[in-house]
């Protein structure tokens, strides 16, 4: 006669100090980082006269009327096309320079090479705003003012991209190009077929980074276009709140409409954010 074999029971997980003190950390960063959305959103939903009295989270006179004289003031749609429009292109082709001269400087040589190098990364040193100037003349000069293109290509010299995906280029492995090679594949078809696909945490994160950069940017669009048929939202908002003054509840409903598409970004893609610096190796940099 056989004894039944006991029952494994799984070890109940139990948390270490460590995990606790992460855990808590964690949660103070979101509240800090809720906060102002809160704020804002809580602002947005008061009259005037209680915007400004006694400062309280929760409105007493519940109102939508700042957001309809937001939306009553402004071509908001408009606004929101247009930047779509000017950020998704910025972010295809910045996706498509930077992985291209970031694949050439991590596994070509070639002649200047190194000067080449240096010279892009010196474009991490200076601000875009000291660049205006000189990119508003030559965007003038080309007769792409108040144009898409004009919105569209200055945005599209990304250093910072362009050394995130040299990074990564470096850390694979240089065998798995090697044995296409052998195969009899092209420098183009292993770009496209074989590095390109091994690429997607880190595009996804610079496509990421890239968008929403695209999308917050007023200085450019500002200098660039004078038609308000081609404003972005962030152009778009600022005129609105300048009709309005300081009214804290329209200037409140008015940035939470101008940044409510890059929260849904952010909690949708932020997977791929952390995964897209993990492999790039920038972590501990």
């Amino acid at each position: 006669m056989t004894t039944p074999s006991p029952t494994l029971r799984k070890p109940r997980s139990t948390w270490t100090p460590a995990q606790i003190a992460l855990t808590v950390v964690a949660l103070a960063l979101s509240v800090i980082w809720m906060a102002p959305l809160a704020w804002a959103l809580c602002t947005s939903l008061k009259t005037p006269a209680e915007s400004v009295a006694s400062p309280h989270w929760i409105p007493k006179d519940l109102t939508l009327d700042s957001w309809r004289k937001v939306f009553e003031a402004g071509n908001i749609p408009n606004w929101f096309v247009n930047s779509l429009v000017v950020s998704v292109c910025v972010t295809f082709v910045v996706l498509l320079v930077a992985a291209l001269a970031g694949y050439g400087f991590a596994r070509t040589e070639f002649r200047g090479k190194s000067v080449l190098m240096a010279v892009t990364m010196a474009g991490l040193m200076f601000s875009p705003a000291i660049l205006g100037v000189p990119l508003f003349t030559t965007v003038q000069s080309l007769g792409m003012v108040d144009t898409y293109w004009g919105m569209i290509l200055p945005q599209c010299a990304p250093a910072a991209m362009v050394y995130i995906l040299y990074k990564f280029f470096q850390s694979l492995p240089r065998e798995l190009e090697e044995a296409a090679f052998i195969d009899g594949a092209g420098r183009w078809r292993i770009f496209f077929t074989l590095v390109l696909p091994l690429s997607k945490p880190s595009l996804s994160a610079v496509g990421i980074f890239t968008f929403i950069a695209s999308w917050n940017n007023f200085l450019w669009p500002y200098m660039v276009t004078n038609n308000p048929d081609l404003m972005t939202m962030p152009n778009g908002i600022a005129t609105v709140q300048n009709a309005f003054g300081i009214v804290w509840p329209q200037l409140m409903a008015g940035g939470l409409i101008a940044g409510l598409p890059l929260i849904v970004v952010f909690v949708f893609f932020q997977s791929q954010i952390v995964r897209g610096v993990a492999h790039t190796g920038l972590a501990g940099q």
